[in-house]
């Protein structure tokens, strides 16, 4: 082969490589996944009777990591959930690290670093209710249930935190209150 001809097909090569527009990536290696048939989430889909592309999960499913609470914010539940759960968690010195770390991250702003109530949210006048004081012997007289059930539902004025904090990390924050706020 002649350097003529190689440099033809170098040039052909190059020439048919380049795309003016710049907006086709080349071929499709598997154009039936590159040009999706989906339907966006909100569209009509006529393979179903309702045309509804979004269906509802099939009914009593659970998220993946979620464990079902079985009561709700009341009082009855709350005393409830006293009796029924034990804080399956021992007393370490990791579980107490980790409650303490995870009680400055949730905790510590409305309930304060010593757990008098007096956080940062209620000294600064930013939230006018005085959260719990968790060191007054009335909450000491709590059982770790209705701790850990106020964490997950709330209790009074306070939110829910189920969502926010592991259920390990409640109990582990329950240790960290009972060992070394409460002393």
């Amino acid at each position: 082969m002649s350097r003529l001809s190689i440099l033809f097909v170098v040039a052909l090569l190059a020439a048919m490589s380049c795309d003016r527009t710049r907006s086709s990536t080349g071929w499709d290696y598997m154009p039936d996944m590159y040009y999706s048939n989906a339907y966006e989430s909100y569209t009509p889909n006529p393979n179903f009777e309702d045309e509804l592309t979004m269906r509802a999960p099939v009914e009593g499913t659970v998220p993946r990591e979620m464990i079902p609470f079985a009561w709700e914010k009341t009082e009855e539940d709350l005393a409830a959930a006293g009796e029924a759960l034990v804080n399956p968690l021992e007393n370490t010195v990791d579980n107490l690290a980790r409650g303490k770390e995870a009680y400055e991250i949730f905790c510590i702003s409305c309930h304060g670093p010593s757990g008098d109530g007096q956080g940062f949210l209620f000294t600064s006048e930013r939230y006018p209710y005085p959260p719990a004081n968790l060191i007054s012997e009335e909450v000491k007289a709590r059982k770790d249930g209705e701790y850990y059930h106020a964490i997950t539902v709330g209790y009074g004025i306070m939110g829910a935190h189920g969502s926010m904090i592991r259920p390990d990390d409640r109990w582990k924050i329950i240790l960290h209150i009972r060992n070394n706020l409460q002393k």
